[in-house]
């Protein structure tokens, strides 16, 4: 569904301040995205999502009957920098400003350290709308061309 722009709460937590029952549900609208829907099996569950920096973004699913609309995560690099990913928006609201809103309350607490991504490709012009610049090759991840990029 695409149509009028859609404001839903943004929620945010600390890994280990995250309710296990959020967890489940960012994990779970992660797998229905980047390996259901896009038909791509990978190891979703990278031991990052319960690092002592790892931050948690998500709209909706606040503890009552309200579905998790969507989510990304923020880490830290161990360069420094930080890493936004696992940006995903639930198929029934996408084109509907989701994504920018998770987007712009995660690079609110970036501010302006450096931030780095690797986005898939066609998405790519989404993410230079926020300042990311691409800053290497296209590569494959596991059957879907991503390219890295940074916000200095």
């Amino acid at each position: 569904m695409s149509g009028d722009a859609l404001t839903a709460t943004v929620h945010r937590a600390w890994a280990a301040d995250l309710p296990v029952a959020t967890l489940y549900e960012l994990l779970r609208l992660r797998v229905d995205v980047f390996v259901v829907e896009q038909a791509c099996p990978y190891a979703e569950l990278d031991g990052r999502d319960l690092e002592e920096g790892a931050r948690h973004f998500w709209l909706g699913g606040d503890g009552h009957p309200e579905p998790v609309l969507g989510c990304l995560r923020l880490l830290r690099e161990p360069s420094g920098d930080l890493r936004i990913g696992r940006l995903c928006t639930a198929r029934s609201v996408r084109g509907r400003g989701l994504g920018k809103q998770l987007m712009e309350a995660a690079l609110a607490e970036v501010g302006d350290r450096v931030c780095v991504l690797d986005a898939q490709e066609h998405l790519a012009g989404f993410y230079r709308g926020f300042g990311f610049g691409q800053v290497g090759e296209p590569y494959d991840w596991d059957g879907v061309a991503h390219v890295p990029m940074r916000r200095s």
